[in-house]
């Protein structure tokens, strides 16, 4: 009889068990700090698609203008999983360079040691970089392979979900007022965004920088055949 109602009472706490387990990993799938679960079940998940190529237009990142949008660049910066953001805005879109962190799982679109670009042993040793024992960095550079947060090659690299809360997020904020919104953490788009960013901060004009940015989106969006040139290689750098 005892025998039967341990039994009957250790069944009960596995199913309670297994149930706070089921609740709490859906809990998390749904929380802000999780972007690798990308079901349709998850509520991030569920509106129509924030970012990337909606219109179909070829001309789509042929701007006539650009800003640096420091609101939009605040806000995406405080998403979960972001480190850093930089977004511009022009007459028909809006551009955001991203860096991700440890504040959230999931960021990647895949794993794999392939992956990975930055190579943060160094901090332990205090160097910047650890294959050479240099203490030197670029403080021109946002984005680096040592002691940096992380970048991710291609826009694809990013999870889809952690894309479609920034794309969410700037449209809420902006009233949606962009006709697509693109993102990626490439180090030499976030890099060259910056350069471009410095300019707005010291107030130069940036009509004459035009070119060079749609340059830049169509190559790292569109698949442009023009390879971008940092502004500080062209002699037309923010600082």
């Amino acid at each position: 009889m005892n025998s039967r109602r341990w039994l009957t009472g250790g069944l009960a706490l596995l199913l309670i068990w297994s149930a706070s387990a089921c609740n709490y990993k859906a809990h998390f799938q749904r929380s802000a700090q999780d972007y690798s679960s990308r079901t349709h079940h998850d509520p991030k998940m569920r509106s129509v698609r924030s970012y990337g190529s909606t219109t179909r237009n070829p001309k789509q990142h042929d701007n006539r203008y650009f800003d640096y949008d420091s609101k939009l660049s605040y806000k995406v910066s405080t998403i979960p999983g972001v480190s850093s953001a930089i977004v511009m805005v022009t007459d028909k879109n809006a551009y955001a360079a991203i860096l991700t962190d440890w504040s959230a799982t999931g960021t990647k679109a895949r794993g794999g040691p392939r992956t990975k670009e930055q190579d943060n042993t160094g901090t332990t040793d205090g160097v910047y970089n650890n294959d050479t024992g240099s203490p030197r960095w670029s403080y021109r550079k946002a984005a680096t392979p040592y002691n940096s947060y992380f970048s991710h090659k291609d826009p694809s690299d990013i999870s889809s979900e952690l894309k479609q809360v920034i794309g969410e997020t700037i449209r809420r904020t902006s009233g949606q007022k962009y006709a697509e919104v693109h993102i990626s953490a490439n180090q030499e788009f976030v890099n060259q965004l910056l350069e471009f960013a410095k300019a707005d901060w010291g107030h130069r004009p940036l009509e004459p920088l035009l070119p060079e940015f749609n340059k830049l989106v169509k190559y790292t969006f569109a698949g442009g055949n023009e390879v971008p040139v940092p502004l500080y290689e062209l002699g037309a750098e923010g600082t």
